[in-house]
C-alpha cells in the first residue's frame, strides 16, 4: 500500500468499518462560512454541526477534503515549490465525532490505523499533548504504550484549538513521524523543533469546552472530535520519502512537465516543476468548483496561482502554453476520487490555455517595464519598491524574479517600500473583503427546520393546493400570528409555490382561508435547501400558526417562467454544439418576461454563431417533443450524461430533465440536473428570440432572450418599425438594410462636401462668414482675422492652415460661433514668427473674450473655447490688440 489513491481509500474504508459515514468533499467555495475565501480544513463543512445549529443523520463522519490555502489568513503561495511540504491545494483526511466518541476512541482509532493498517514503526512515532491535558497523556500511555519521554507536553496555543474568540475549543494532540537522524531537527518542544526531521502527520482536536465572552470557559455537554491528516504528508511517510513532491502523484505531474519541456525534474530548475505541478492541481479544482480567473476576490487568487505557474513554465523554456496540456495527466491521477474534475476537464483545459496565452503577452510587457525602470541604475543603486510591487501584483512577477534580474548589475530592490506597498494592498483587501461562500443563513432557520421539518413541494404537478401554517417569522424572529396590514414570512407543511433557486425566480400568488382570510404572496425563497419561505402581506383576517390555507400560484406568471427556464436548457445545449464542449453554465436568471443565461466562453459570440444557436433552439421548439423528468441517484444521473452545474451541491437523488431528440443519433437533445419547473412539451415554449450577447467577466459571456408571447410582441414591434422604415424609404422591406447603408454613405459624402465648402467660404468670404477675410498689418506683422459660424470645431485648424499658406508670413485667427451658441477660436503663427509670437498665449487672449479660460496646442497652432460665441468678433480684436502691444 503506497499509492496516494490507495492510501486515501484505506483511510476512508477503515473509518467506514468503524461506523463512520464517508462524506464527499465539500466544494472549495464554502457554503456555510462567510468568513472564509476558500475551504481550508476538513471541518469547515461541519462547522454548524459542531456549534449545534445543524443536525446530520449521522454522528460519526470521515472525509478526504480538498483544501486551498492561497489567499486571506491562510496563504502558503509564495512558499510553494521551495519547501518540502507547502501546497496551495492539498487533501485533508479527517474523522469526526459529533457528540459520540471522545478522546479514548479518537486516540485508539488513530493509533491502530497508523501502526496496524499503515504499519508505521512505533519507534519512529512520538506525540504531543496540551500541557494541562493529563487525560490525553494517560490515554496515550494506556493505548499506545508510549514511554513518557515520547508524550511531549506543549504549553503553547499550538496544542490548543479555538474556532474563534468564542465558541467551541479544546486541547490538541499531534502525532509526529521521525524521518531519521540524517535530517536536521529535533522533536517537538525542543530548541531544534523547527527542523525537518520530526514531521507532524496527524492532529487530533478534542472539542471539550466552550469559550464564553469575558474569558470564562465551560465544559461542552457533548464533546466532539475533529482530526486532520495531510494526505500528501502521510503518503510521503508511507512511500519512504521525506519530500511531499516525491510521492507518486506529484512525481507523475512533475514527470509530465519534464517530458513536455525536456528539462530534468530534479535538476537546477526543480522548483519550477514543483510550482507547476502544485498550481495545476489548485487551478483545476478551483475551476471545477466554479471559480474563474478575474481581477477580484477568488478569481484574483486563482489568476495569481495560474500566472505563477505560467511564469515558471517560461523559465523552463516552454515556447507555447504548457499548463493546459497537463490536465489529462491530473485527471488520470485524481479523477476517480474527484469526478468533478472529469466533468470539468474541457472547461479547465480551455481556461488554462486562454489564460496562459494572455499572460505571455502580459509577461512581455512586464519585462519591458523592468528594463525601462531600471535603466541607468548602477551597482549599489536601489530599484523602486513600488515598481517591484507593481510587477509582482499586476504582472505576476514574484519579488525573487525581479531581484534575480537585477542582481547581476549589483542593483537591489527597495524592500522597505515593497513591503509597505504589499501591506497597503493587504489592508485594502481586508477592508473590501466582505466574506465568502453563500450568504450565511440566519440561525433562526436552523432551529425552525429542526422544529417543523422540511416543506413538501407539490409544484411540479399542481399550481393549487391546501397547506397548514407551521411557522411565522417577522422582523427576524418567530411569531405566533400576523395581523391585517402586516408583512412577514410563512412556512407551510406543503406548498405548490416554487422557492427561488437555480436562477428561477420564486412564485407569487395568493393564500386564502376561513373568516375571509386573504393573503398576498409577494415572493417565495428556499432556506437550507428544503424549507420554503413565503413572503406575504396579510390583507384581511388573521394568519396564525396552524391556520389551514388554500394556495394559488399566479398561473400566467408561472407559465412564462416555465417557458423561459426550458429555453435556457435548449440554449445551453445549442451553445455547446455551436461553440464547443468548453461551454458550461455559469449562472442564469429565469423571470416571467425574459431569461438571462451566463456561460463560459473566451470571446464574443459572432453574429453567425448567435443565429445558429437561436435556430438550433427553435428547431427543438418546433419539434414539440415531450419534456421528461426522472428522479435518479446523482452518480447515476451524471454517469448517464446529465449535465451538472459545477460547484452546485446536489442531494442523493436529483431530478434529471431531458428535452428534444438529437436527429443524428436519436438520443435526448438536452439532459441536465435541474430542480426547476418546466413546460410539458418543447412546443409550449412557443418561440425563442435572442435579444443580446455581452461580456459579464473574464471568460464569461451572457445571453438575454425572450420566449412565447413576450418574444412574439418583441418581434411584432420590430417588424412594424421595419415596415415603417421601408415605407419612409420607399423600398421593399428586403432592401431596407441596403438603402440605409446607401443613405449613411451619402450623408457622409454630403457632410464632407459641406465641410469643404464652408472652409472655402470662410477663406473667400460670402455665406458662412460674417465678413470677407481681410489681411491687416499690425506691428509690421500680417494678421488675418476670420469670423465664421456653424463650422465644426475639427474644421477650424484646417482653415487656419490654409490661411497661413495664403499670407505667407504672419498670424491668423479663426473664431467660430457654434449652433449651440458657444464659441471656439484657433490661432496659427507661421514658422518664421514663432520666436516672436506664441500661438498658445495669443489663443488664451481670444478665449477670455469668449468667456473661457486657458487653451492649448503648439507655438505655431493652438485652440481654445468659451461659452459666449456671440463675442467671436471681440475675440479676434483681442488677438489684434495682443499683437499690437
Amino acid at each position: 500500500m503506497s499509492g496516494v489513491n490507495e492510501i486515501r481509500s484505506t483511510f476512508l474504508d477503515y473509518f467506514a468499518r468503524h461506523g463512520h459515514q464517508v462524506v464527499d468533499s465539500s466544494p472549495l467555495v464554502p457554503r456555510n462560512d462567510p468568513t472564509l475565501m476558500f475551504t481550508n480544513a476538513g471541518m469547515v463543512q461541519f462547522k454548524n454541526v459542531f456549534t449545534g445549529i445543524e443536525k446530520r443523520p449521522y454522528s460519526r463522519a470521515a472525509t478526504s477534503q480538498k483544501c486551498v490555502r492561497a489567499g486571506g489568513k491562510h496563504n502558503d503561495l509564495d512558499n510553494v515549490g521551495y519547501t518540502a511540504r507547502h501546497h496551495t491545494l492539498f487533501e485533508m483526511l479527517g474523522n469526526f465525532s459529533f457528540g459520540d466518541y471522545f478522546k479514548e476512541d479518537a486516540i485508539a482509532f488513530a493509533w491502530n490505523l497508523i501502526t496496524r493498517e499503515f504499519e508505521l514503526p512505533v519507534d519512529r512515532l512520538c506525540v504531543t499533548v496540551y500541557h494541562e491535558d493529563d487525560e490525553a497523556f494517560a490515554l496515550w500511555r494506556k493505548i499506545a504504550g508510549l514511554p513518557e519521554e515520547k508524550i511531549i507536553r506543549i504549553a503553547t496555543s499550538d496544542n490548543f484549538w479555538q474556532m474563534g474568540d468564542t465558541g467551541p475549543c479544546g486541547p490538541c494532540s499531534e502525532i509526529f513521524y521521525d524521518h531519521g537522524s540524517h535530517i536536521p531537527g529535533g522533536p517537538p518542544g525542543s530548541p531544534d523543533a523547527d527542523g525537518d526531521r520530526f514531521i507532524e502527520i496527524w492532529n487530533l482536536v478534542f472539542m471539550q469546552f466552550e469559550q464564553l465572552p469575558g474569558g470564562e470557559r465551560v465544559a461542552l455537554p457533548r464533546p466532539s472530535i475533529d482530526t486532520g491528516m495531510g494526505l500528501e504528508r502521510i503518503s510521503a511517510v508511507l512511500q519512504g520519502v521525506h519530500d511531499n513532491y516525491d510521492i507518486d502523484l506529484m512525481r507523475a505531474l512533475t514527470g509530465a512537465v519534464a517530458d513536455l519541456t525536456n528539462v530534468d525534474a530534479d535538476g537546477p530548475r526543480k522548483a519550477s516543476h514543483r510550482v507547476i505541478a502544485d498550481h495545476l492541481r489548485a487551478s483545476t479544482f478551483l475551476v471545477a468548483d466554479g471559480v474563474l480567473p478575474s481581477n477580484e476576490g477568488r478569481g484574483y487568487v486563482l489568476r495569481r496561482i495560474m500566472r505563477r505557474a505560467m511564469r515558471h513554465a517560461q523559465l523552463l523554456g516552454a515556447k507555447d502554453p504548457l499548463m493546459y496540456r497537463l490536465v489529462p495527466v491530473l485527471v488520470r491521477e485524481m479523477g476517480r476520487a474527484y469526478p468533478e474534475i472529469v466533468r470539468a476537464e474541457s472547461l479547465v483545459t480551455e481556461t488554462l490555455r486562454l489564460e496562459e496565452t494572455r499572460f505571455r503577452k502580459t509577461l512581455e510587457r512586464g519585462l519591458s517595464i523592468l528594463e525601462t525602470e531600471s535603466e541607468g541604475l548602477g551597482a549599489g543603486s536601489k530599484f523602486s519598491g513600488d515598481t517591484a510591487f507593481k510587477l509582482y501584483d499586476t504582472y505576476g512577477f514574484p519579488l525573487d524574479l525581479t531581484e534575480d534580474a537585477l542582481r547581476a548589475r549589483g542593483v537591489e530592490v527597495d524592500r522597505v517600500a515593497f513591503d509597505a506597498a504589499m501591506e497597503r494592498q493587504r489592508a485594502d483587501a481586508r477592508a473590501s473583503w466582505a466574506g465568502s461562500g453563500e450568504a450565511a443563513t440566519d440561525t433562526v432557520w436552523f432551529g425552525l427546520r429542526e422544529d417543523v421539518g422540511a416543506t413538501e413541494f407539490l409544484g411540479y404537478g399542481t399550481e393549487s393546493a391546501e397547506g397548514a401554517v407551521t411557522a411565522l417569522v417577522a422582523n427576524g424572529a418567530r411569531v405566533d400570528e400576523i395581523l391585517p396590514g402586516g408583512r412577514g414570512l410563512v412556512v407551510l407543511n406543503q406548498t405548490p409555490f416554487y422557492g427561488e433557486s437555480g436562477g428561477q425566480l420564486g412564485d407569487t400568488g395568493r393564500m386564502s382561508g376561513e373568516d375571509g382570510l386573504s393573503v398576498r404572496v409577494i415572493d417565495t425563497q428556499k432556506k437550507l435547501g428544503d424549507v420554503f419561505v413565503h413572503e406575504v402581506e396579510v390583507e384581511k383576517g388573521r394568519l396564525a400558526i396552524g391556520t389551514a390555507v388554500v394556495l394559488e400560484v399566479d398561473h400566467a406568471r408561472r407559465g412564462a417562467i416555465r417557458a423561459n427556464h426550458s429555453a435556457t436548457h435548449l440554449l445551453h445545449e445549442a451553445l455547446r454544439r455551436v461553440l464547443g464542449d468548453h461551454v458550461a453554465q455559469k449562472g442564469s436568471m429565469v423571470a416571467p418576461d425574459r431569461l438571462r443565461f451566463d456561460f463560459s466562453h473566451p470571446k464574443p459570440v459572432e453574429d453567425a454563431e448567435l443565429r445558429a444557436v437561436e435556430d438550433l433552439a427553435n428547431r427543438m421548439v418546433l419539434r414539440n417533443e415531450p419534456v421528461e423528468t426522472r428522479l435518479m441517484g446523482v452518480d447515476d444521473a451524471i454517469e448517464s450524461g446529465a449535465r451538472a452545474l459545477f460547484g452546485e451541491k446536489y442531494g442523493d437523488e436529483v431530478r434529471v430533465v431531458s428535452m428534444g431528440t438529437d436527429p443524428g443519433n436519436g438520443a435526448p437533445y438536452s439532459v441536465e440536473l435541474c430542480g426547476g419547473t418546466h413546460v410539458a412539451r418543447t412546443g409550449d415554449i412557443g418561440l425563442v428570440t435572442v435579444l443580446a450577447e455581452s461580456a459579464v467577466a473574464a471568460g464569461v459571456r451572457r445571453l438575454e432572450a425572450m420566449t412565447g408571447d413576450a418574444a412574439r410582441h418583441h418581434l411584432n414591434t420590430a417588424s412594424r418599425s421595419l415596415d415603417a422604415a421601408a415605407a419612409a424609404l420607399r423600398v421593399p422591406v428586403g432592401e431596407v438594410e441596403t438603402r440605409v447603408a446607401q443613405l449613411v454613405e451619402e450623408r457622409r459624402r454630403l457632410e464632407k462636401e459641406l465641410s469643404d465648402a464652408k472652409r472655402q467660404l470662410a477663406l473667400g468670404g460670402g455665406a458662412g462668414s460674417n465678413a470677407g477675410p481681410e489681411i491687416l498689418v499690425v506691428n509690421d506683422v500680417n494678421y488675418l482675422p476670420i469670423a465664421v459660424s456653424g463650422i465644426d470645431a475639427k474644421d477650424l485648424k484646417p482653415i487656419a492652415d490654409e490661411a497661413k499658406k495664403r499670407i505667407g508670413s504672419g498670424v491668423v485667427a479663426v473664431a467660430n460661433t457654434a449652433a449651440d451658441g458657444k464659441g471656439a477660436i484657433v490661432v496659427g503663427v507661421t514658422e518664421d514668427l514663432t520666436g516672436r509670437y506664441d500661438a498658445v498665449a495669443l489663443v488664451r487672449r481670444g478665449a477670455e473674450a469668449l468667456g473661457g479660460k486657458g487653451g492649448g496646442g503648439r507655438p505655431d497652432m493652438a485652440q481654445a473655447g468659451g461659452p459666449d460665441g456671440a463675442r467671436a468678433a471681440d475675440a479676434l480684436v483681442a488677438i489684434q490688440q495682443a499683437l499690437a502691444s
